[in-house]
């Protein structure tokens, strides 16, 4: 049931925030990925900076320039770091927008919020422009109660430049003008349905009842708050029944030898090799880095490059992100229904305090430290490794095959991010490859136990699995 009184601090939110940002080195810059795919059995490779407008004589997919854009519009509103739930839900609701408006002008799949129809002349580009644009500009104007006013304004500022753009590259006409409305109106449909869905649910919370018990979830060092606890259950779903549908059984038991080792394994690697000596490799390291990126917009940026790659159309397109960024949105809603109902503790607390969790292979150390500050949530199960889940089963399923080889760079590295003029790329021949290597970040990152993460895979799988049967199904002609 939605709460109708926040109570969310936002100095806190802001400085955790930019906390985070500021350990990853990341730069709040708009810039592409220079990122290649390859499928088989095609071949094919694509730049990841995807301008809007025709260059030379290619042409750029309205569907995948507009994910990109949304994906710009979201680091110039300062989403990154924490937000990924409230970005996900944006960016699902501007493709079931775009996918509404394109269904109407040929019906190749179920409806979401609207079942529209329009004349087949209608200009397709003009449609996805006017219901991306129309979706987006409200929902981040709708984000004031966790975003300054000025990142707004920058993230509205760049939806607008590239609506401006998008627009004057289509010939005036009845053609566009019907696009345009075609587009309000599917915009205006998921607004509606989407308005009182939860969205506000407070993402902090310094009155929160922290456990005092070995095992139970404890403040994070440095963030003396719970992150969002009433997300699972106050954000409606987009294809779930509720966040409890798939909620995976229990973790391990304090006592037990799979716990011992889960924490032997987090202690030995996930340090920060300043205060904690840690033994993970220079790859690991890299690997660690590279996915502390917000998994929606890392995913959508792999989905560009493979989508790009594989030459889909605007339709197959819609069809894809509106599927990834719907069960994106629900993955974090079950992962964090699963968190609070658990609410076991992380390694930072289970590793400083492991001489009171009656385990006697598990040995305290009072000053670990993780490579990276531990976010105000609880352990299980790790939602970065849901929503890997979430991503890879549903490309997995669009593509009908796992076998997709794809190259993609982060935004997070402290070198060779996407942003810079060499970008390090990450090279994958499956998606359940990137899947995995993103939720053993976890483990590397100091953030998550094995178990956590290996039950948030399965977790995702089976929400990405749910939402490619039950919505956007193909419609026969």
């Amino acid at each position: 049931m939605k709460r109708s009184t926040p109570y969310s601090d936002f100095r806190l939110a802001i400085r955790y925030r930019l906390l985070l940002m500021a350990v990853a080195g990341l730069v709040l810059a708009s810039g592409g990925a220079t990122a290649t795919a390859t499928s088989s059995p095609t071949g094919l490779e694509s730049a990841q900076n995807l301008p809007l407008v025709t260059t030379g004589t290619a042409r750029t997919n309205a569907v995948v320039a507009w994910n990109a854009s949304a994906g710009e519009a979201t680091v110039a509103a300062c989403f990154i770091g924490g937000y990924g739930p409230q970005e996900a839900r944006m960016y699902a609701m501007m493709h079931v927008a775009v996918h509404d408006a394109l269904n109407g002008i040929d019906r190749r799949s179920h409806p979401y919020a609207a079942d529209l129809r329009a004349p087949s002349w209608t200009s397709s580009d003009a449609a996805v422009a006017s219901a991306a644009h129309d979706a987006l500009v409200p929902v981040l104007g709708s984000f004031s109660f966790f975003l300054p006013a000025d990142c707004i304004s920058a993230g509205i500022a760049s939806v607008e430049a590239d609506y401006s753009t998008a627009l004057d590259a289509i010939p005036d006409g009845a053609a566009k003008t019907r696009g345009i409305v075609l587009g309000q109106r599917a915009a205006e449909a998921v607004l509606s349905l989407r308005a009182d869905d939860g969205y506000d649910t407070p993402t902090t919370d310094p009155n929160y009842q922290e456990g005092t018990a070995p095992g139970v979830y404890r403040y994070t060092p440095g963030t003396p708050f719970a992150f969002a606890p009433f997300l699972g259950e106050d954000l409606t779903p987009f294809a779930l029944k509720d966040g409890s549908q798939f909620r995976p059984g229990p973790p391990y038991r304090l006592t037990s030898s799979r716990y011992a080792a889960d924490v032997n394994e987090v202690q030995r690697l996930g340090g920060d090799d300043v205060t904690t000596p840690s033994a993970r490799t220079e790859d690991q390291t890299e690997i660690a880095r590279f996915w502390l990126e917000s998994s929606p917009l890392l995913w959508n940026r792999i989905a560009r490059t493979v989508s790009t790659a594989e030459r889909l159309d605007s339709w197959e397109n819609a069809r894809l992100f509106g599927l990834l960024n719907m069960a994106l949105t629900d993955g974090y809603i079950g992962t964090f229904e699963t968190k609070y109902l658990y609410r076991f503790w992380r390694p930072v607390t289970a590793i400083r305090l492991a001489d009171t969790d009656g385990n006697p292979a598990t040995t305290a150390d009072p000053t670990w430290t993780p490579l990276d500050p531990t976010p105000p949530i609880p352990d299980y199960d790790s939602g970065h490794a849901t929503e890997g889940g979430v991503a890879a089963q549903v490309l997995r399923r669009f593509f009908h095959t796992d076998r997709v080889s794809f190259s993609v760079c982060s935004f997070t590295l402290l070198e060779g991010k996407c942003s810079d003029a060499s970008p390090t790329m990450r090279h994958f021949t499956r998606f359940s490859q990137a899947m995995n290597e993103n939720a053993l970040s976890r483990i590397y990152v100091g953030y998550h136990f094995r178990d956590a993460v290996e039950t948030g895979n399965r977790h995702g799988k089976k929400i990405g699995n749910w939402t490619v049967d039950r919505v956007l199904r193909p419609s026969c002609h």
